[in-house]
């Protein structure tokens, strides 16, 4: 059985940091590419980060410079560490693997508000 947890989220100001944790189980993780999504109340869930076994990155331009994925393939953890994060950032936040084959975890809500 597939599970993630994700965990990290919370109120934040304009330009501050979070960073979220996702751990998998039922995967084989480490040969796995890893992405993180976000879903804001009345749009369509986005990717926001993908990172590869072998610890390639990519980023949309809407959080690059700003958003790192990384993972620790012994933890079978995959982390997402925001910062500079802005209003429209807010969003429920939710783990998977390349194409969501899986089903989804609870998410971390994160809100960015002054």
């Amino acid at each position: 059985q597939v599970q993630f947890v994700e965990s990290g989220g919370g109120l934040v100001q304009p330009g501050g940091s979070l960073r979220l944790s996702c751990t998998a189980s039922g995967i084989n993780f480490g040969i796995r590419t890893m992405t993180w999504y976000r879903q804001a109340p009345g749009k369509q869930r986005e990717l926001v980060a993908t990172i590869t076994n072998g610890g390639t990155t990519i980023y949309p331009e809407s959080v690059k410079g700003r958003f790192t994925i990384s993972r620790d393939n012994a933890k079978n953890t995959v982390t997402l560490q925001m910062n500079s994060l802005k209003p429209e950032d807010t969003a429920v936040y939710y783990c998977n693997t390349r194409g969501a084959p899986f089903p989804w975890g609870q998410g971390t809500q994160v809100t960015v508000s002054s």
